[in-house]
């Protein structure tokens, strides 16, 4: 066997040399010959077989259920743009929980095939091992992306062989990149060095390109964006259902209002509804899931929903595949009266103010466990806590369905304007083209050490190569505590802070989140940063001790607080279902004496800082003394200044 492996390949070499030693045809094997070429060499082995089958790797490999173990072949000329698809190909199915690994033909070089050259011979082998490199990755569980020049027709028809044998997917993408274009991207100089002649049997020059006859697909990098191009493969993978169709990259959010051709439909259908009325913080728990900050989620959670919210912080996607972020639950609640009365209907009526406001379908009821969602959510069931005062004074049963909203929510007190939809947003970055969006949520006024914070932040993403990062200035809107500024404050604060270009206006949007706010800490901080994502940010700012409050019970802990203030930061690196999102952490800042302006703190000259507190700051407006210099923006803090004062006075 081994005398007639090494006849095969002297013979393969010697066809190829002949031609003036220029390497510019090559040996066909035939098929048979190529098969010989694998048959097995060394003696007394055996194959053995794994304990775990591929039904369990898919089970338990990644955040996506289900084994998807499969190759992906990027062929096509040096310069046509394969690495750069194969990794971002990588880099779209690891963030979506699917384990994915880019085998690149010059790293593959100088590793594995380090001892491998550019003889017929060489590269035949080069790309056998590869083969089966990819194979074993796939076996695992694993998308192998392999980015290979592999110019000839029956190497890459050997490796889909193996993969066949394998019962395993091989999927062959033609790179499809004219000459010329490749010629003109050459970065590493190999063209040139080929055209001079300086490089022998360099593959589009000197060595013939076998094109695929019968590729699963063929993609162009010439006049697309890497990502267009990359979209391609992606859109044969999804039909290959290798990537659920639930985990796509979408536009436009799911939004739940009726389409205005049935609007008087469903009025005359309201008449004959029975009706739950709702309160102002579940019409904003309302407006949330039908503007989309909470999708997938079609309407108010159904007991399934809720208990995976309750318990794994995530719901899975309709297909099952994969686990979406909620860590919230999102709940409209009924006395048992009400459920007694309604058990059973096809749909309900929701108003407000005797107003109708949408119809719930499907109605679902289930109990509502008062005391476990509590302790789950915020990690007490304190009734001192300002939200769990309301869930133990909301109904008993709790229901579920698939919402139809008439219209879009409306305040009307002035601050419409900026409670822009997540599809406004995701519009308004694209039309400002915008290449990063890093997210700011705030409950409270900005001082100088915020704007520090945001303006180093987009420091860091200009040094990363980001050209246009965009700021999503977003405070929350909805239900806060009495003792929190009210939202219109905040709002002529925030803009005064932009009027006098502490921030820039061209690289920020001011926008209100209108989500209620819920104090419950690691758990909330989940959602802050699941609905931005859901916005179109990338980049998530969390800061210290987020959605977090002093303990209703002040002797519980040492420090006072019901949760530790580091901990919503490593929560939320660690959460499920925010992989397409990066977390910046919080960097700590405080007044510094010696140059009289806020900045990160420098432990090695803790005595030069002050520490200046919410409530040392609220003591300062309420008297009227001014801050420190460079605390917070003159103008801005004549505003904050005038709120408290006037609350002295009522």
């Amino acid at each position: 066997m081994f005398t007639k492996r090494a006849h095969l390949l002297n013979w393969s070499n010697s066809k190829l040399y002949n031609n003036n030693n220029n390497l510019t045809t090559k040996c066909c094997l035939s098929h048979n010959e190529c098969t010989e070429l694998c048959l097995q060499v060394a003696t007394n082995v055996t194959e053995q077989k794994h304990h775990v089958t591929r039904e369990i790797r898919g089970k338990n490999l990644g955040l996506c259920r289900g084994f998807r173990g499969c190759t992906v072949w990027l062929t096509g000329l040096s310069g046509a743009g394969k690495t750069s698809i194969a990794f971002e190909l990588e880099a779209y199915l690891v963030s979506r929980g699917i384990p994915a690994y880019g085998l690149d033909g010059d790293n593959i070089r100088t590793g594995l095939n380090k001892n491998l050259g550019f003889t017929p011979a060489d590269r035949e082998e080069n790309i056998r091992r590869v083969g089966e490199v990819a194979k074993l990755f796939a076996d695992s569980g694993v998308v192998a992306i392999c980015s290979f020049v592999s110019p000839f027709a029956d190497d890459r028809e050997l490796v889909r062989k193996i993969h066949k044998d394998s019962d395993l997917k091989f999927y062959e993408v033609y790179v499809d990149t004219p000459l010329s274009v490749c010629e003109t991207r050459d970065v590493k100089g190999l063209y040139k060095k080929a055209r001079e002649g300086i490089i022998k049997g360099f593959t589009g020059i000197t060595q013939e390109y076998e094109v695929p006859q019968h590729p699963e697909i063929v993609v162009s990098t010439d006049g697309f964006t890497i990502q267009e191009s990359t979209q391609k493969v992606i859109h044969l993978l999804e039909e290959e259902a290798i990537i659920p169709k639930t985990l796509r990259d979408i536009n436009q959010l799911p939004e739940l209002f009726i389409d205005s051709s049935r609007t008087e439909a469903a009025l005359h259908e309201i008449k004959s509804l029975k009706t739950i009325p709702i309160t102002k913080i579940e019409l904003q728990w309302l407006q949330i899931l039908s503007e989309g900050w909470a999708y997938p989620l079609k309407g108010f959670m159904r007991e399934q929903e809720y208990l995976q919210t309750l318990h794994f912080n995530s719901i899975l996607t309709e297909d099952g595949a994969f686990r979406e972020n909620q860590s919230v639950p999102i709940v409209l609640s009924v006395s048992a009266d009400a459920k007694e009365k309604l058990d059973g209907v096809s749909a309900l009526a929701l108003t407000y103010n005797d107003k109708a406001i949408a119809i719930l379908r499907k109605p679902e009821f289930y109990y509502h466990r008062k005391e476990e969602r509590l302790s789950r959510q915020f990690g007490t069931s304190n009734p001192n806590h300002p939200y769990a005062k309301m869930v133990f004074e909301s109904g008993d049963y709790l229901v579920g369905g698939d919402l139809e909203v008439l219209e879009r929510v409306r305040w009307n007190d002035g601050l419409d304007q900026y409670r822009l939809t997540p599809n406004e947003l995701r519009q308004k970055f694209a039309d400002m083209q915008a290449d990063a969006i890093f997210a700011f949520q705030l409950r409270n006024p900005i001082h100088n050490g915020h704007a520090l914070l945001m303006q180093d932040t987009k420091r860091q993403l200009l040094e990363r190569g980001f050209k246009k990062p965009l700021l999503l200035l977003h405070p929350l809107g909805g239900w806060t505590k009495d003792d929190d500024v009210p939202l219109d404050v905040r709002m002529a604060q925030h803009q005064a802070v932009l009027d006098s270009g502490v921030l820039k206006r061209e690289d920020t949007i001011l926008a209100i989140f209108p989500s209620p706010m819920m104090y419950a800490g690691p758990t909330e901080v989940q959602w802050h940063a699941k609905a931005r994502m859901n916005a179109g940010a990338n980049f998530y700012i969390v800061g210290r001790d987020p959605a977090g409050m002093p303990h209703p019970d002040k002797e519980m802990y040492p420090d006072g607080n019901l949760y530790d203030g580091t901990h919503g930061a490593r929560v939320l690196k660690m959460a499920q279902g925010l992989d397409s999102m990066e977390i910046l952490p919080f960097r700590v800042a405080a007044y510094d004496k010696t140059n009289l302006c806020m900045a990160f703190f420098e432990p090695q000259r803790k005595d030069e800082f002050e520490f200046i507190s919410g409530t040392k700051m609220r003591t300062f407006a309420k008297t009227g003394t001014y801050p420190p210099d460079g605390f917070m923006e003159p103008k801005a803090w004549k505003i904050l200044s005038e709120y408290y004062q006037s609350l002295i006075k009522q």
